[in-house]
């Protein structure tokens, strides 16, 4: 194998870690956040961190894959799809991180138990989820076949979203003196559909590295 492709496969098995660790967090704190594990939020507050430190270290591999070997075509749209992607799983983690954060340190256990089914946020986690993890066999596969039904996803995510904002808004007229864990919820609902923006994101940088093709503002496959 040339020096070039023992590069490449390093900077792939780098994303490919950080991206099983973000997927890991998502699902930390969707737990935490169901059962109120105040213990699991707080060790996703932790690792984010390590997240961070991933996203810095495939970054100066990519930069520096460009500036020794110049790449062009198809890998070249690889590490900048990486670059992107690293940024973008960095930001979802942010986001696992400010759900934890609301689990951790709102006072907000009880009110959340009460709503979650109503709210439907076990649905949202697991959609989001398999965005993540379908992304990712499609990236370590190099097959956008099911881009289609992944970002389909995102569109379930934003009416769980949508509706839940109506029904929280309900609930505050009749339960006035629960405004500040209903406000607490629309944040958190919020972080999760911007989770759900971000998936798509990545899907679209797969399609771009894969077929180049630029998805970015279209809605939709071709």
């Amino acid at each position: 194998m040339k020096q070039n492709e023992q590069e490449i496969q390093f900077i792939k098995e780098e994303i490919n870690q950080m991206w099983k660790m973000v997927i890991s967090q998502l699902e930390k704190v969707k737990h935490s956040f169901i059962n109120n594990d105040l213990d699991l939020a707080a060790e996703v507050i932790q690792t984010e961190n390590k997240v961070n430190a991933f996203e810095l270290k495939v970054d100066d591999s990519c930069e520096n894959y460009i500036a020794l070997y110049s790449p062009v075509a198809i890998d070249l749209r690889l590490v900048l799809s990486i670059m992107k992607i690293s940024v973008t799983l960095e930001r979802i983690g942010d986001y696992a991180k400010g759900i934890a954060r609301h689990v951790k340190e709102e006072n907000c256990g009880i009110f959340n138990t009460t709503v979650t089914e109503q709210l439907e946020i076990e649905r949202m986690f697991d959609a989001l989820l398999s965005m993540m993890t379908d992304s990712f066999a499609a990236f370590t596969n190099e097959s956008s076949q099911h881009t289609g039904k992944i970002l389909s996803k995102d569109k379930e995510v934003n009416e769980i979203y949508h509706q839940s904002i109506r029904k929280l808004t309900d609930n505050v007229k009749v339960h006035p003196k629960e405004a500040h864990c209903i406000l607490m919820m629309t944040i958190l609902l919020r972080n999760m559909e911007r989770i759900g923006d971000h998936c798509k994101n990545i899907v679209e940088e797969i399609v771009f590295y894969l077929e180049a093709k630029v998805l970015k503002h279209k809605g939709k496959t071709e």
